[in-house]
């Protein structure tokens, strides 16, 4: 059963040739979302999220899509997210796509039943290049042919633009997933860190995060936002309070609302599949 399921009133599943399907894939869970393209208006959000300590299979996730009542519709659009810890970023004008494996093998190695794919960022400009689920690709290409994937750092780096552009000095992004975490750091707009880590505990994010600033000398005075798998007086949050100043939660931006069922929600808990519909 999904751990989470909100939906408005409205939703009609006759109707949705007129929805925007963004579905995120990860061996940690499947969430999608709906946007109704006439309203510009979310109404929908359902979320699975794979038992501690197991992940979801190839076959797990073409269970959860052919057996789910929305995922086997026709959309007016659909978006696809993936979330990986793997990747790497190359400026737009030195990327070569005949190397991106050679790009993605310097810094990372590449892993049985793994594909590398490329995802272009307009700010800064660059080539992600990253590591998915052969398998998992194959199930979701057979489902929803012609959609390429989109890596959740550059709905991220998308999501951040509208805020750090008016910010002077340091722009500071934690984005929090189940066995990694992101740091983004941009300073007077220019990107100066965009990293993955691995962590076991709250104190290795904390960890790693200090010691980010320690080496780029960044005040623990500055504003520091939030987005994935935290909240509001939750261990994470509470901890990271006792060192940095201010703490804020990202909220999503873009030319849609929200229906009134998401009002008690978390909404940057799922910042991708909203920010990705700003995708052209």
């Amino acid at each position: 059963m999904p751990f989470l399921e909100l939906f408005d009133e409205t939703l009609d599943i006759n109707s949705t040739e007129n929805y925007e399907l963004s579905i995120q894939v990860s061996p940690d869970g499947l969430s999608f979302c709906l946007l109704d393209s006439i309203r510009n208006k979310f109404i929908m959000i359902r979320s699975f999220e794979a038992e501690e300590n197991k992940y979801y299979n190839a076959d797990k996730i073409s269970e959860l899509i052919r057996n789910d009542d929305f995922l086997s519709k026709r959309y007016k659009k659909v978006n696809y997210v993936i979330v990986s810890s793997k990747f790497t970023l190359v400026p737009a004008p030195l990327y070569d796509p005949g190397k991106k494996v050679e790009y993605f093998m310097f810094n990372h190695n590449l892993k049985e039943d793994s594909i590398v794919l490329a995802d272009k960022t307009n700010d800064p400009d660059a080539f992600l290049v990253f590591s998915a689920s052969k398998s998992i690709s194959e199930v979701m290409n057979s489902f929803y042919p012609g959609v390429y994937p989109h890596h959740h750092i550059k709905l991220l780096l998308d999501h951040t633009s509208s805020t750090r552009k008016s910010v002077i000095g340091n722009y500071i992004h934690v984005h929090v997933e189940r066995d990694f975490f992101n740091l983004i750091i941009f300073n007077n707009n220019i990107l100066k860190f965009c990293n993955s880590f691995a962590y076991r505990n709250i104190s290795d994010i904390l960890y790693y995060v200090l010691n980010v600033f320690k080496n780029l000398d960044i005040k623990q005075e500055e504003t520091v936002y939030f987005s994935g798998l935290t909240e509001k007086y939750d261990d994470l949050s509470s901890s990271f309070s006792l060192y940095i100043r201010n703490i804020k939660f990202s909220e999503p931006s873009g030319n849609f609302t929200f229906s009134y069922v998401f009002n008690d929600t978390e909404l940057h808990r799922f910042i991708n599949l909203f920010t990705v519909v700003n995708c052209e």
